[in-house]
């Protein structure tokens, strides 16, 4: 005796909105799974490094808080960074492109990094006779992309340097340009650098101690608004970055 055959139609595959929904819903989850229990780990060490209900006894009890504390906010900043390239490759990032004041912009990152160029004993100078030109791109994503090349300027950048941030229009685009001085890179390790997870063993994640990601980021967010970043070692050393966005 012959099985049945089920004759019934397949179900209809989904949609991509259905699909890129499904995306959006698995990283909200993954992003709440892992920064919940983190948020635990940050607030209690905290307030046992404070020692804010009394002394814990042994000095050593403190320092060890204290490093749960730092240890678990560098993790945090992974988990973060993670879950933004996540977002980014799976296209699942909300941009609402539109004209964006480049010189407003990079004065609010660089107000915010006030404590770092200060500790990093840098000068940071924006090279434009006017102010900058406007840009076609999503608040948000533009000043992702500024925040991290400019924190990554900072940081690598010996005490006393000179960090130089110039923007100007070319034909349909504007081409920002943040140079830093610092260590010589090897050229084949900056295309590297844009490559999430292909990272290696470079000059810059070993300074920085981290995984390198930061420069990942800034590459797929400056694609993501319609535009582009590319990355150039300095022969005296350091690095030049150069982002190009649609004009506004």
């Amino acid at each position: 005796m012959r099985p049945a055959v089920d004759k019934s139609p397949a179900p209809p595959a989904p949609s991509e909105a259905a699909l890129e929904e499904q995306k959006r819903a698995f990283l909200r989850l993954v992003s709440h799974e892992l920064r919940t229990p983190l948020n635990s780990i940050l607030g209690f060490s905290e307030i046992l490094a404070s020692e804010l209900y009394g002394p814990l006894g042994a000095p050593q009890y403190k320092e060890y808080a204290e490093i749960v504390r730092d240890s678990g906010h560098k993790l945090l900043r992974m988990v973060n960074q993670l879950v933004e390239i996540a977002r980014l490759q799976a296209q699942a990032m909300d941009f609402e492109p539109g004209p964006e004041p480049l010189q407003a912009a990079v004065e609010e990152v660089l107000a915010g990094f006030t404590a770092e160029i200060a500790e990093g004993a840098v000068v940071v100078k924006v090279a434009s006779a006017a102010k900058l030109p406007v840009v076609s791109a999503d608040p948000r994503g533009l000043r992702t992309v500024l925040s991290g090349l400019i924190h990554n300027a900072v940081v690598f950048s010996p005490a006393g340097a000179e960090v130089r941030i110039a923007a100007a229009r070319k034909g349909p685009a504007v081409e920002i340009v943040i140079e830093n001085p610092g260590d010589v890179l090897d050229p084949a390790d900056l295309a590297r650098l844009k490559q999430p997870f292909e990272q290696g063993d470079t000059a810059l994640t070993r300074r920085a101690q981290g995984a390198g990601l930061g420069l990942s980021i800034c590459a797929l967010t400056a694609k993501a608004m319609g535009g582009r970043l590319d990355l150039a070692a300095r022969p005296k050393g350091g690095l030049t970055a150069r982002v190009s966005l649609p004009a506004g």
